[in-house]
């Protein structure tokens, strides 16, 4: 991947595949913001980062599921004068048990999270981007958002699924001024994403060659904006899932989701 001109901004740099982006693009000397809620972490690593290879990283703590979160973080990087030419939406979680099972309040900050902050963050860098004639925006997604929606992750499916189409669009857009857009869809990652949603359990019931390493999904998802694809599905076994539940009727395709919901999420009725 060639080096950005200015600064990278990772969202949900503090663990899982948003820290793995911060090592690979440190590691390549491209100088760095990292944003999440958990300031501790942020600074950690960005004091390891900047001890192991000599980049400039600077540390914002914002919490997306506020709605002006995106506008602020913004703001502080032009009080800066920080360029943003590589744009990680990495941000996001998972909200488990069924839709009426969490209150509204919850369900709104995943949309806000998911969904609204990394379009307002595309929307405000885009600008920079095409007047400086170079950008690359990744949008993390996931390869859920391939497949039918499954009980006990309501949205989830559907938020990356959105991130996917935006990708595309965005890229079809602005590719000829100089900005590719990318949809990272990784499948099963080791992260701490499952730990989070309290799923760590059930999922280790998967078979190990369905997961994938945080490092590879990152090196694969840089490589894959600088050739310029709008989406790019890591690996073979994810790629095969996406191209079978493209070909099958819907309704069985409903159905095998339905069954595997059962076995692997966790569900509440009410």
């Amino acid at each position: 991947m060639n080096k950005p001109r200015g600064y990278a901004l990772i969202t949900g740099a503090s663990a899982g595949i948003g820290a793995a982006f911060a090592r690979e693009l440190a590691g390549r000397k491209v100088d760095l913001v990292l944003s999440a809620r958990r300031l501790d972490r942020l600074q950690s690593l960005a004091d390891e980062l900047m001890a192991r290879h000599a980049v400039k990283v600077e540390v914002m703590a914002c919490d997306l599921a506020n709605r002006d979160a995106p506008r602020q973080l913004v703001a502080r990087l032009d009080e800066r004068n920080i360029a943003i030419d590589l744009l990680i939406n990495n941000a996001g979680y998972g909200v488990t048990g069924y839709f009426l099972s969490q209150p509204w309040q919850t369900q709104a900050d995943f949309i806000q999270v998911l969904m609204t902050a990394p379009t307002e963050l595309c929307h405000r860098l885009l600008p920079g981007m095409r007047a400086r004639g170079h950008g690359r925006i990744i949008n993390v997604a996931s390869l859920a958002g391939h497949v039918p929606g499954s009980a006990g992750q309501t949205l989830y499916a559907g938020a990356k699924s959105y991130l996917i189409k935006l990708s595309q669009a965005l890229h079809l857009e602005y590719r000829d001024d100089g900005v590719n857009t990318c949809a990272l869809c990784p499948g099963f990652t080791y992260s701490e994403f499952h730990d989070v949603t309290g799923s760590r359990a059930m999922m280790s019931k998967l078979p190990k060659w369905m997961w994938m390493d945080a490092e590879t999904v990152v090196r694969q998802g840089l490589d894959a904006v600088e050739r310029g694809d709008a989406v790019y599905v890591n690996g073979r076994v994810n790629r095969t899932i996406k191209a079978v539940f493209k070909l099958i009727p819907d309704r069985l395709a409903l159905r095998m989701i339905g069954r595997q919901s059962r076995k692997f999420r966790k569900q509440s009725p009410d």
